[in-house]
This record gives structure tokens, sequence and C-alpha cells, in this order.
């Protein structure tokens, strides 16, 4: 067996621990010990054992005690639970608290190897499917980040340094350039990917409804109140809580949500408790959160809690190189979604959307690529394919007024047409353009057009 194995013994006899010990690391099993359920607990909180073989009868808190405190705790092993006055009714019990197995004392070492060796077997079938289905939800899911950019490259690099630390990530980034994407990738790929991840958009909450969506009420708690309702935060317990539009967060909630940051605790609406609660927090913002700050309508206390660790993901057109693959991916799953046979993207096409500035970012091109799918008649999309509003946005765009890129862009687009048109034939395409056939041969190899 793989030394890597370790199995926690979790015994009051000094004598049955030191025989499980020698009969398991002859199958070369790692072997830790623990002499009562209070110390098996601290062990098990390391998060490195794989097999717990505890007795059911001991001192202080008995096996079916630690059992329940392992699943309110939310330790992860796998359990094999020992007892010298064995009964199916108490191996019933065992099970239903979350034992895997029950083997009753005096056993032979060949039980206790073959009880492991399934448990082992089990756990190895366990971490097989979770690693499946994280490898599928990459390379298929909806959730699937598009990039090929050092920027976008710098942002993942990240994410994989902090998935599986719990302190809170703020991730900053204009509109659209996909904040969620990254706060799923985070939960994704973390030690809380089997937990729930609950997604709030801070801005489509009222003020008034705010507290009583996130930490819940009691009944009675307030006019309408006429059950116990648990919050997000509740929901969200063991897994992680992605809050976006932080910036619009209401002042006067702040305090609350700074308390929970903090303490790891919530209080219902009209509770006199609070109750623990287990949550990594993801925030996410395109606002300039420091601007925020001192203009007085964002706590600076919380501003630096939530961004323990900030994440910065850059705007499309920072990242033209991206624009290519996200086009074609967008093209592949709308064709895909409408049953369309799938649709190519000439050179020109995707150059001249490179060119463009996107202040949509990727849900702009997203939007655009559907939209020019719908206009499309041909089984290809170039230029004269795309809506009319994108090639006019290209001359008139907001954040351009040189001229010198603008006479360029309509060079290249007049050229393309008049390449187009004349099949390549450059001797007659520059007499389209009323230009020489060298001058025209010179702008082809500036404007790369080859």
């Amino acid at each position: 067996m793989n030394r890597e194995r370790t199995v926690l013994i979790v015994d009051d006899e000094t004598g049955m621990r030191h025989m499980l010990r020698l009969v398991l690391e002859r199958e070369r099993f790692q072997v830790v010990e623990a002499i009562d359920a209070e110390s098996a607990l601290a062990r098990l909180a390391n998060g490195d054992i794989d097999v717990t073989l505890c007795d059911i009868r001991m001192p202080g808190l008995d096996g079916l005690g630690f059992l329940r405190e392992v699943k309110r705790q939310k330790l992860k092993s796998t359990f094999i639970m020992m007892s010298a006055y064995g009964s199916i009714e108490m191996a019933l019990e065992c099970m239903k608290e979350g034992a895997y197995d029950y083997i009753a004392k005096p056993f032979k070492p060949d039980e206790v190897i073959l009880a492991v060796r399934k448990a082992d077997e089990r756990l190895q079938l366990i971490r097989e499917n979770t690693l499946l289905k994280k490898t599928l939800k990459k390379q298929t899911g909806q959730n699937k980040i598009i990039y090929q950019s050092a920027g976008m490259a710098k942002v993942l690099a990240m994410v994989s340094q902090v998935a599986n630390v719990r302190s809170p990530v703020l991730i900053t980034g204009e509109t659209g350039t996909g904040k969620e994407l990254i706060a799923r990738a985070l939960h994704n790929e973390g030690s809380r990917s089997r937990e729930p991840f609950i997604a709030v958009n801070c801005t489509a909450i009222t003020p008034s409804l705010m507290e009583s969506e996130l930490f819940g009420h009691v009944k009675g708690a307030f006019t309408g109140a006429d059950r116990n309702r648990q919050g997000l935060f509740a929901e969200a317990d063991g897994g992680t809580l992605f809050l976006d539009e932080i910036g619009e967060f209401p002042l006067d909630m702040q305090p609350k949500l700074l308390r929970v940051l903090q303490e790891g605790e919530v209080r219902r609406v009209g509770d006199s408790k609070s109750q623990k609660v287990d949550v990594r927090i993801l925030a996410a913002t395109a606002r300039n959160m420091q601007s925020q700050v001192d203009a007085g309508v964002f706590r600076d206390d919380l501003f630096f809690r939530l961004a323990v660790v900030e994440l910065y993901v850059p705007a499309l057109r920072e990242r033209k190189e991206d624009i290519p693959l996200l086009a074609e991916h967008f093209v592949a799953t709308i064709c895909a979604r409408d049953g369309r046979r799938p649709l190519k993207m000439t050179g020109a096409a995707i150059a001249s959307l490179q060119d463009y500035s996107w202040p949509g970012n990727v849900r702009e091109l997203q939007n655009f690529m559907e939209k020019a799918i719908i206009f499309c008649r041909e089984q290809t999309i170039d230029i004269d394919q795309m809506p009319w509003e994108f090639r006019r946005k290209e001359r008139e765009c907001e954040e351009r007024f040189s001229l010198r890129e603008a006479s360029e862009r309509l060079e290249k687009e007049y050229i393309r047409k008049a390449l187009l048109q004349t099949a390549g034939n450059r001797t007659q395409a520059a007499k389209l353009l009323e230009i020489s056939l060298r001058a025209l041969q010179y702008k082809i190899k500036d404007y790369d057009l080859d």
C-alpha cells in the first residue's frame, strides 16, 4: 500500500494501540495514535488523516459522541469503529453518525487489514471522482476561462496560490471583465469546492431587506415574517459567499458584515443568540474602493478586511490577444446552443474585433458575437456581416480622437474590401483604390494584411 495513507488509532488501551500499529505498519501505512476522543479531534483538524480506527467505549467522550463531534466540526476522514461489546444496533447507530465500517473485538489482524483496505479503496474512488469532476468542469463547463494573455495567466496563477486559504479576496476590474468567473475559480480550485457557492448581487437587494437576506430572521421579527428563515450566510456554511458590487453595500449594514468577518458568527433578525458560520467571503467591485472610503460611503476597516488579497482582472483592451479565442469560443457555443452549423471567422473580422476598445469588455463581446451570428446568412463571419453599429463605433469610438488612427483604420478596411472584391488580385485592387501597385504593396506589408 502507499505510504502516503495515514491511519489514526483512537483507543485508551496502550496494548491495543501498539498491536494495531504493528499490523498496519507491516502493510506500509503511516500510523498516528490518540488516547482519547478529544486528542483525536485535535489531530483530525490537521486534515491529513485518511482512515480513523476508533474504539466506541472510552473514558470521557465515547465513540458515538466522537462521531457526532466530527460531523459538527466537519472533519474529514473515513471512520471504522471498534468495540468488544458489539451488537447490530450499535453498528447501525455508528453508521447513522457517519462511520464507514464496524468491527467487533476481538478481531484477527486480517480483519483489520481488510477493513482499512476497503476504506482506502473508497477514499481513492472519492478522490478520483472529485478530480474527474474538476477536470470536466475546466474542460467543458460554462465557467471555463478562455485566455492566452500574460495578464490573465498572472491572475489565474494567483487564483491557484490563494484558492485554499480562508482569507477574503477582493476582485476588482471593469464591468464585464469576468469577476464572477474568477470568484468561481477560487471556489472550485479550493478545498470548499464540494460545498455551496452562493452569489449575491448587492445592488439587487433593497437596503431594507439586506439584513434579513444575508443573516435570516426568526418568526415574528417584523411584519410578514411568518416563519423562521435562514440567511445566505447560513446557506453558504462550509462554502463560499460571493458579494458582487460590494461598493454598493449599505453603509448602515457594513458594521454587521465586518462582525461576521471578524467573529465568524451571524445573528438572525429578531434573534437573541448568534450562530457560528464557516464561510469564505469573496467580493467584487468595478468601483475605486479607496475613493469610496475617502468619500465616507465605505468603512475603511471593512475595506481593509475584505482586501486581504486583491485580484485585478484586466480589461479586454488590455489583453487583446484573448479576443480571437473568446470570439471563437462564443461563436462555437452559440451555434451549438441554437443548433446551427459552426461558423468561421475571417482574419479580417478578427483583426477588426481586436481594433475595437470594448468598453463593455467580455460581456459586450459575447453580446456582439450573438448578434453577429443572428444576422449572418453565410457560413463565414466577415466584416460585412458584422452589425453596423459596431463598424460605426470603430470610427466614432469616444475613447480615440486621433485622425491618424482613424485614417489607418479606414485605409485597412478599404484595402481588405478591394482585395476581397478582386479575389486577391493586387493590381486590380490598386486600380479600385486609385493608388499605385507599389503603394498598395507597402500598405499591405505595413498593415500586416498578407
